[in-house]
């Protein structure tokens, strides 16, 4: 698999790295963010909020599944956390196939817990923590 992006930042540089992938992706809406717990990927979704211009606050939405934010050009952003899934049929049980198609930005945190149901034209993001505690983002 080829990779498409590969970046180690510290995470006072998040800021750069969402508007890398935001503007090195133009066509691509849906991005699966994976990494272990405390990795970095909702600080990640809140650069990538800041860089799309979402006036709402970002906040995990590990309860709630799915927040909805929107931006000053009055397009949505969809934030969702899957880690709280008890079934992955829970993902199509509150809609999310309309979130997905609907043209918006979708942020898919813990895609794995419903892969099945994570579209095949999601981005998956890869957030890992180095040795340093440097931040490497990857997308193959």
């Amino acid at each position: 698999m080829k990779m498409l992006y590969n970046r180690v930042a510290n995470l006072g540089e998040l800021d750069e790295v969402a508007a890398e992938i935001i503007d090195g992706f133009p066509r691509h809406r849906i991005f699966a963010l994976s990494g272990e717990m405390g990795a970095g990927k909702t600080t990640l979704v809140q650069a990538m909020c800041r860089h799309l211009k979402v006036t709402d606050t970002v906040n995990s939405p590990t309860f709630s599944i799915v927040n909805e934010y929107i931006t000053t050009e009055n397009h949505y952003v969809y934030h969702f956390d899957l880690y709280r899934l008890r079934k992955p049929q829970e993902l199509p049980d509150i809609g999310a196939e309309d979130y997905f198609y609907s043209g918006n930005y979708c942020f898919i945190e813990w895609p794995e817990m419903a892969e099945q149901y994570i579209p095949d034209e999601a981005l998956v993001l890869r957030v890992t923590v180095s040795e340093d505690g440097k931040r490497i983002f990857t997308i193959n």
